[in-house]
């Protein structure tokens, strides 16, 4: 999941001084939080709508109509519009759009517009996975799963990267990375590698799983339901694009792991001599214990029946599988139930697995709270006629591209989003029910711009600077941020083009 700011960085022994005078540390600028961003957004599109001529296309079967844009006159006055801008973040939460007047609201009768659904499932997701981690369960796993394969350390590299690649696409595994470096870099230095191997193992794992997410709830499933569609659509084409980009990271990580062995003047991280220490220390990973074991079987279980859930299996001609069909609320329910199991199982208690639980769900709240003021946004486009006209725009623009090139398109669009609103779900939230639609133009699937939206916040994320996870590792991981840009500068060319030919290849294959 990533919710993210950047982190205060340690003060130095000495800070410097904007002058002479002693104890006067010089001022630096922060990018703000996806909070502050996203509140600048929310004003400004608001005062934006008073611009923007109203509009709106007719639809069928939920999709606008191709060429039938037309002008609206609005009803609502300056004080009713400002009222949307006040209530945006309620409206995001549960405002109900009248069948009508077309207007959302709390409360009153029609659709359901409000993220409630979405906000539920967050805090769940979160109180599972921090129940998970209390019982030291997935810790302890890695580490007998790095003893196991210590004497093998290139499968060890692989087998690391690809299981923190797999909590990436599965559950946007983000800030959950930063307990892993501890574990990570007194073993690697062990195996004859340097820091920078510690600290890529970790986060290009994630980072790229999440690059490639199959059922991520904070990147696929926020994304997808704002484009109006099932998590589960799209899958195929996201499945393969994370096996053979992980495949493609891992053996990046590899041939620079092995040129550091055979020649360590070539490490962009040179080994200090606390590095030298460490890697003389030795130390016996902890045992699995069966509670643990069973923690472990309940995790992996939980997120494989999340995927049989909301797999279409009937659309993918898979008969012997029932599709079920399940969307939030259900697999919110899901998780909820899976957080109590793991924390009884895992003997946390009755107190200890409630405490597990709201500390979780406390933990997420940010990123569910980022997901309403996201959705508000929308409430005020779609309030005031402009978000059809936005579209028709937009639609003028891609009118006379080919599938392929729009979907890169649809990449290249959201990679100035990405960075500036570095939250994967508020992202999802703020661009899919404006991007979305074009895929109808276009005739390609809404699951492909919901793919390209999630490969290009997933490709930033890897290096941007405002970013907690990155900033965070690699101050744990004691990676100066040029040394990881410049080791990270190839790859990232690499899944550049490798993203844009899976897109390319996924709207030509439809």
């Amino acid at each position: 999941m990533t919710l993210q700011s950047a982190p205060a960085s340690p003060q130095p022994a000495r800070a410097r001084t904007d002058s002479g005078a002693p104890g006067a540390p010089r001022r630096r600028l922060r990018f703000p939080s996806a909070f502050t961003v996203l509140f600048v957004v929310t004003v400004a599109v608001w005062a934006l709508t008073f611009v923007i001529p109203a509009g709106r296309y007719d639809t069928k079967d939920g999709s606008p109509v191709p060429g039938t844009y037309h002008s609206v006159e609005l009803t609502t006055g300056f004080w009713e519009r400002l009222k949307d801008l006040f209530l945006a973040p309620v409206n995001g939460l549960y405002g109900v759009t009248d069948a009508g007047t077309g207007l959302t609201a709390p409360g009153g009768t029609g659709s359901f517009a409000g993220a409630a659904g979405v906000f539920l499932f967050i805090l769940a997701v979160g109180a599972f996975i921090t129940v998970t981690m209390r019982t030291g369960a997935l810790t302890t796993g890695v580490a007998r799963l790095a003893q196991r394969l210590h004497h093998r350390r290139t499968l060890l590299l692989v087998v690391l990267l690809t299981v923190f690649s797999l909590g990436g696409t599965t559950y946007g595994m983000a800030e959950e990375t930063l307990g892993f470096y501890g574990l990570m870099i007194p073993l690697m230095l062990g195996l004859g590698y340097d820091r920078m191997v510690a600290a890529t193992v970790v986060m290009v794992g994630a980072g790229v799983g999440t690059l490639a997410s199959t059922v991520n709830p904070f990147a696929t499933g926020v994304a997808s339901d704002s484009a109006g569609i099932g998590t589960g659509d799209g899958i195929v084409l996201r499945l393969v694009m994370w096996a053979c980009l992980t495949a493609l990271s891992a053996a990046y990580v590899v041939r620079y792991a092995r040129r550091v062995t055979e020649d360590p003047s070539r490490s962009l991280t040179p080994l200090t001599e606390d590095d030298l220490r460490m890697k003389a220390e030795g130390g016996e990973a902890a045992k699995l214990t069966s509670r643990q074991r069973t923690v472990l079987y309940l995790f992996a279980t939980t997120f494989l029946f999340m995927i049989f859930a909301v797999v279409p299996w009937s659309d993918l001609h898979v008969t012997f599988l029932p599709t079920l069909g399940w969307y939030f609320p259900e697999l919110a329910a899901l998780f909820i139930v899976a957080a109590v199991a793991v924390g009884l199982v895992g003997g946390l208690g009755e107190k200890g697995t409630v405490n597990a639980v709201t500390a979780g769900a406390g933990d997420f709240i940010g990123a569910a709270l980022i997901v309403m003021l996201a959705r508000g946004v929308t409430v005020i486009m779609n309030n005031a006629s402009v978000t059809d006209t936005i579209l028709d725009v937009l639609q003028s623009a891609v009118a006379d591209t080919s599938s392929g090139v729009f979907a890169v398109l649809m990449f290249a669009v959201n990679l100035p989003l990405a960075f500036f609103v570095p939250s994967s779900s508020g992202h999802a939230a703020l661009a899919m029910p404006i991007l979305a639609p074009l895929a109808d133009f276009a005739g390609v699937s809404r699951a492909l711009v919901v793919t390209a939206y999630q490969s290009a916040s997933g490709w930033v994320n890897l290096v941007t600077p405002t970013s907690a996870v990155v900033m965070g590792g690699l101050a744990l991981a004691k990676v100066r941020y040029d040394r990881y840009l410049r080791f990270m500068a190839p790859l990232m060319g690499a899944l550049l083009v490798a993203v844009a030919g899976f897109l390319a290849l996924g709207a030509a294959v439809r």
